[in-house]
């Protein structure tokens, strides 16, 4: 597995992150739906990670700053196929050590309260993240659970 930092101009990526957002679409309501797009990941201050096994793209996911001490996680995904088999806790761990190497004191994450997300709130607990109320421009929403890791 290499993880590197995507430029998302590729067309692998742009299909990787349709299926994301159909996804997305498809298990949360639009008034609860953060997902970014491919443009909105390419804003200043987002950093996008893609995982690869040899040329199969298997995982992504970015941090985007906050501010100088707080980023968030965004569009962590592991490809279907390739589910099970620890690229998310692969990608995770890269990503926290990231946020420490870039000195941020913490790292917080908005992710679905539906079924459809009970792997990745578990992924995220396993690894020290905590509930917490909404952070940055979030509001409080039944659809939606807000974690954070103190680094």
């Amino acid at each position: 597995m290499e993880i590197k930092i995507d430029d998302l101009n590729g067309p692998e990526i742009a299909g990787f992150l349709e299926q994301h957002s159909m996804d997305m679409n498809r298990v949360s309501p639009p008034e609860s739906n953060h997902h970014l797009d491919l443009e909105g990941l390419k804003k200043p201050g987002i950093t996008f990670w893609t995982v690869w096994d040899q040329e199969a793209l298997i995982g992504c996911g970015a941090l985007k700053q906050l501010d100088a001490t707080h980023a968030e996680i965004k569009s962590m995904r592991t490809a279907e196929s390739s589910r099970g088999q620890g690229i998310a806790s692969y990608l995770l761990q890269y990503l926290i050590d990231e946020a420490k190497k870039r000195n941020y004191q913490r790292l917080s994450l908005e992710t679905g309260a539906m079924d459809f997300f009970e792997p990745a709130r578990g992924l995220y607990a396993r690894f020290g993240f905590k509930p917490t109320q909404p952070f940055a421009d979030y509001e409080e929403d039944p659809n939606s659970v807000f974690m954070t890791l103190e680094l």
